[in-house]
């Protein structure tokens, strides 16, 4: 997507592209971060913020989810936290009858500066406390956010039991993405032998901020399944349980781990 400063333009968006994945028999779909609105300021998304398991947004992806009989990411969505002017950067899983079956709020908090741009998502974020890993069907499915991925411990702690896919919506920065984003989603998916399902912003938004885009699909030898450069579109690929199999069948590195 290239979310937009109005919730109700990103609504029909997102509601487009996640029927549109679901008619070419997606059942599981991932909306990226911020899906419901990137501001003209940080603060933009207070107005946003919604309460713990229902608001607009929420009820809106529930309803969607149980509609079309699929599990539901939404991606992140403002959800207010215990912290008095901030809010929870959080990522809700539907299951396929609406019910919420978890979530996760974004641990790492990304901040950076160059001179140029400048981001500090500390200012208005709380930051979340641990990672998540839940089953979603016969799926088991970690959840992380964006800035998440330069971590990659993090990911570690969520492979007990091995997770068959990690989710990864994302709004990375041109620059950084650029320079990092399909390197680090690869080495994701290799070293914890999983899929990958990364679902970005990518293009220049009304606030003038330019997001990289390329969501992408990566399977657990590393290898790009499908991928959309920039602008509104789906990525779809095939979880095969065999091939995850196989792969940590011939190198079994998840089984070697000392730590």
């Amino acid at each position: 997507m290239v979310s937009a400063p109005d919730w109700p333009s990103n609504r029909a968006a997102a509601e487009r592209l996640v029927r549109q994945a679901a008619g070419a028999g997606a059942g599981l779909v991932l909306l990226p971060e911020y899906f419901c609105l990137i501001g003209h300021a940080d603060r933009d998304k207070l107005e946003l913020a919604e309460d713990a398991g229902h608001g607009p947004i929420q009820d809106f992806l529930a309803a969607l989810a149980a509609e079309l009989g699929i599990w539901l990411v939404g991606g992140t969505l403002p959800v207010r936290g215990a912290a008095e002017g901030r809010v929870l950067n959080r990522s809700v899983v539907f299951a396929p009858d609406g019910r919420i079956a978890g979530h996760y709020d974004k641990v790492h908090l990304f901040a950076f500066d160059n001179g140029r741009e400048s981001y500090d998502e500390g200012r208005v974020l709380e930051a979340g406390t641990e990672p998540v890993a839940l089953q979603a069907g016969p799926l088991r499915v970690g959840l992380s956010v964006c800035y998440d991925l330069r971590f990659p411990e993090f990911y570690r702690a969520m492979m007990r039991p091995p997770c068959d896919l990690i989710c990864v919506p994302a709004a990375f920065t041109h620059t950084t993405g650029e320079a990092h984003w399909e390197l680090l989603l690869r080495a994701r998916a290799v070293e914890n032998q999983c899929y990958v399902l990364a679902s970005a912003q990518g293009g220049t938004h009304a606030n003038g901020r330019r997001t990289w885009g390329h969501s992408m699909v990566i399977g657990p030898w590393g290898d790009i399944l499908d991928e959309l450069p920039e602008g509104e579109g789906v990525v779809m690929a095939e979880i095969e349980p065999k091939r995850l199999d196989s792969v940590r069948t011939q190198l079994p590195a998840l089984r070697h781990r000392k730590l």
